[in-house]
C-alpha cells in the first residue's frame, strides 16, 4: 500500500429534526389541545485515534463522510429520534487543520483521543412547547439547525524515537535494516527511500524503541526540492536525530558540504527541528582505510564545529551499531526520567497551589461569618 501522509476530506454533521405541529385528536375529548413533539437533535463527526492505521490512504478514496439527520417530531407528544454520531479512524500521530482558514485544530496521538470537528444541529420544537393559558392551540414551531459543515486537511507525522536524516544513499535505510525488522528497499542509487518506514529497535528484555527513517534530503529541499520536503515534518516528533555522514558520497561530493547543506535545510524549514538535539554517525566505515578514518573524522569535526557525540558505524558489517543503539536508548530513557520528574514536580506545585487556594477560601468565609456574627449582636430592632 502507497504511503499517504495527507489528505482532505469534507465533513458534515447531521440536520437537527424539525418541531411538529399537531393536534390531540381522540373521540369524546374535547379540544384535546396541541400535541406536537420535538425533533431529534443531528449526529456530531469524531475524529478518534486507531493504533491499526499507517496511512491515510483510505481518505483519497472516501473524502466526505456525512452524520446522521435527526427525525422529526411526530404526534402525541413524541421526540424524534436523535442522528447517530458518526466517528471517523484515523491513525495516531495525526495533525488536524481546517483547510479553509489554515487554522491547527489538535493533534490525534493516542487510541484514547477523540476530537469533535463537526457539532450536530439542534432539534426544533414542536407546538406543545408553546402552549400556554392564553394560547391553548399554539400553532408555531420551529425547524431544527444545521450541521456544521467543515473542511478538514489531515497530515500524518509518524511519532518515533529516533529520526535518521542526512543526503541520498547516507546509508540510512540499510541501518535500520541492520538494526530492526524493517526491510526498506536499499539501492546504490539515490532517493531508493521514497516513503518513510518506522523500524522497533529491541536492545533487551522489555527494551526498545522506535526508529523512522526519511527519505533523502537535498539543498533546497525546505523550498520544495526533491522528496524531504514531503517528509520534514515526520522528524517533529522524534526525540532525537541522527545525522548520518558518508565519508567518501558515490557522487564525489564533500561529505562538510554536505552537512551542512542539510544543517541549512533544517534551519530554513522549522527552528524547532533546527534545535533538536543531534548525533553525528559516520557510514561506511568498512569502506574506509582504518588509519585514515580517525584523522578524517577529527578534520570534518573540527570543520563544522561539532562537539556532541560521534559514533562510527558499518550497517553492512554491523561494526559499531550494538554501541550506537545502547546509547540511543540510554539517552531516551534519560529523557523520560527527566520528563517524569518534570511532571511529578508540576503536579507537586499544583497540590501546593490548591491548598494554598483552599486555605484561603476558608479564612475569607471565616472572616465573612465573623462580621456577619458581629453585626447580629450590635442590630437593635
Amino acid at each position: 500500500m502507497k504511503f499517504v501522509d495527507e489528505a482532505s476530506i469534507k465533513v458534515i454533521a447531521g440536520d437537527g429534526g424539525n418541531g411538529c405541529l399537531s393536534f390531540r385528536r381522540e373521540k369524546y375529548i374535547e379540544r384535546g389541545g396541541p400535541d406536537g413533539g420535538d425533533g431529534g437533535d443531528g449526529g456530531s463527526v469524531y475524529l478518534v485515534g486507531d493504533e491499526a492505521l499507517n496511512t491515510l490512504v483510505d481518505f483519497r478514496f472516501q473524502p466526505r463522510f456525512r452524520a446522521a439527520k435527526g427525525e422529526h417530531g411526530k404526534g402525541s407528544d413524541c421526540t424524534g429520534a436523535s442522528g447517530s454520531d458518526l466517528y471517523i479512524r484515523v491513525p495516531i500521530g495525526t495533525s488536524v487543520f481546517d483547510d479553509e482558514t489554515q487554522e491547527f485544530l489538535r493533534d490525534i496521538n493516542s487510541k484514547e483521543d477523540r476530537m469533535c470537528v463537526a457539532v450536530g444541529g439542534q432539534h426544533g420544537l414542536g407546538n406543545v412547547r408553546f402552549k400556554s393559558s392564553t394560547n391553548r392551540a399554539p400553532r408555531k414551531t420551529t425547524p431544527g439547525t444545521a450541521g456544521q459543515t467543515r473542511d478538514l486537511r489531515l497530515e500524518l507525522k509518524l511519532i518515533a524515537d529516533a529520526g535518521l536524516l542526512g543526503m541520498p544513499n547516507a546509508g540510512k535505510s540499510t541501518l535500520v535494516g541492520a538494526v530492526s525488522a524493517a526491510r526498506p528497499k536499499v539501492a546504490d542509487y539515490p532517493f531508493t527511500t521514497l516513503i518513510p518506514s518506522l523500524g522497533v529497535v529491541s536492545v533487551g528484555d522489555h527494551q526498545s524503541f522506535v526508529i523512522a527513517d526519511i527519505p533523502g534530503l537535498i539543498e533546497g529541499a525546505a523550498d520544495g526540492a526533491g522528496l524531504g520536503v514531503q517528509f520534514l515534518k515526520h522528524l517533529s516528533r522524534t526525540r532525537i536525530l541522527l545525522h548520518l555522514l558518508d565519508m567518501n558520497p558515490v557522487d564525489g561530493t564533500n561529505p562538510i558540504e554536505n552537512f551542512l547543506v542539510i544543517e541549512n535545510e533544517l534551519k530554513k524549514y522549522s527552528d524547532a527541528i533546527a534545535n533538536k538535539e543531534r548525533w553525528l554517525v559516520f557510514t561506511k566505515s568498512d569502506l574506509e582505510p582504518e588509519g585514515e578514518l580517525k584523522g578524517r573524522i577529527q578534520e570534518v569535526c573540527a570543520a563544522i564545529q561539532y562537539e556532541g557525540p560521534t559514533f562510527v558505524i558499518s550497517a553492512v558489517t554491523r561494526h559499531g551499531t550494538n554501541e550506537l543503539i545502547h546509547a540511543v536508548l540510554q539517552h531516551l530513557e534519560l529523557l523520560k526520567n527527566e520528563k517524569e520528574s518534570d511532571d511529578a514536580q508540576a503536579t507537586i506545585r499544583d497540590q501546593v497551589h490548591q491548598f494554598s487556594l483552599s486555605k484561603r477560601l476558608e479564612r475569607k468565609a471565616r472572616r465573612k461569618q465573623l462580621d456577619y456574627d458581629e453585626a447580629e449582636v450590635h442590630y437593635e430592632p
